[in-house]
């Protein structure tokens, strides 16, 4: 498998800690790949009916969570579309997407959990199945130490419209995670992930703190099974922190809240440890 990392190294906190975050529908509203189709329509890359098709899946994607084939099925669109035009294009593009579309999807109280551990030094990194380009500009706009996306193949600084490797998902993205974590030295029982979907179960469950933000069915069924921490930011759904009373809100508050909780019960667990 083949994955791009934002920086070569960075720091090692003091416990081997770090916290890995998917990037749809956990730490923003929606597919990426959305806003990315936005930002190619507002560059002539593709056309209004394009776009729609886009709309579509990101409207269900929103209401229901990834259905089968979604992923693969606009990955390839996505592919064709940016074929023949070069990285440089593409990087400058995924720039004003962020400004125009990204930046005011993002969800504050997974904000809050990222800067959370930040504030404890801890590494944070964005995992995604989105492309690399637009991985790396949204960690470092919001001072992430690092992102993984999928790395679409080039000649001679133009797009070929095929992959190199795998798309950052499910199995993979678990691979890169243990990958990424033995090259920087971070203790997997030590780190925490969050994500929304149960294709993320290869990730959450290699760490020894895993957490359910906004959901699909499947991974609230394991996540409410196993005990993890849950967090509901969207709208019309009931929100539920296991260990938390309802009343703890959404949104920023509810996401400083949350981690707040769980970096103090992370702390408390990694000191039984060392004393034992």
């Amino acid at each position: 498998m083949t994955s791009e990392a934002a920086a070569p190294n960075h720091a090692v906190s003091a416990t081997g800690a770090a916290a890995f975050f998917d990037l749809d529908n956990t730490l923003i509203q929606g597919a990426s790949l959305f806003h990315l189709a936005r930002g190619l329509a507002a560059h002539r890359f593709l056309s209004g009916r394009e776009v729609a098709k886009f709309g579509w899946d990101q409207f269900t994607f929103r209401m229901r969570g990834e259905r089968a084939g979604q992923l693969e099925t606009t990955r390839n669109r996505a592919l064709s579309f940016i074929a023949g035009h070069t990285a440089s294009e593409l990087v400058q593009i995924c720039h004003d997407i962020f400004d125009d579309y990204m930046e005011s999807k993002i969800w504050p109280g997974t904000r809050a959990l990222a800067q959370a551990h930040l504030g404890r030094g801890e590494p944070v990194w964005l995992l995604t199945a989105a492309p690399t380009e637009l991985a790396q500009i949204v960690s470092d706009r919001l001072g992430f130490s690092g992102a993984l996306g999928t790395v679409a193949e080039r000649v001679d600084g133009v797009y070929s419209g095929r992959l190199c490797g795998q798309v950052l998902h499910g199995p993979a993205k678990g691979a890169a995670m243990r990958a990424l974590a033995d090259r920087e030295g971070y203790r997997l029982s030590s780190c925490h992930a969050y994500s929304d979907s149960a294709n993320d179960l290869p990730m959450l469950t290699a760490v020894g703190y895993p957490h359910a933000v906004n959901p699909d069915h499947r991974l609230k069924q394991y996540a409410v099974k196993q005990g993890w921490p849950v967090v509901e930011y969207r709208a019309g759904v009931r929100f539920l922190r296991v260990g938390l009373p309802a009343a703890a809100g959404i949104g920023a508050t509810a996401g400083a809240v949350s981690a707040g909780v769980a970096l103090r019960r992370a702390g408390r667990r990694r000191a039984e440890v060392t004393r034992h």
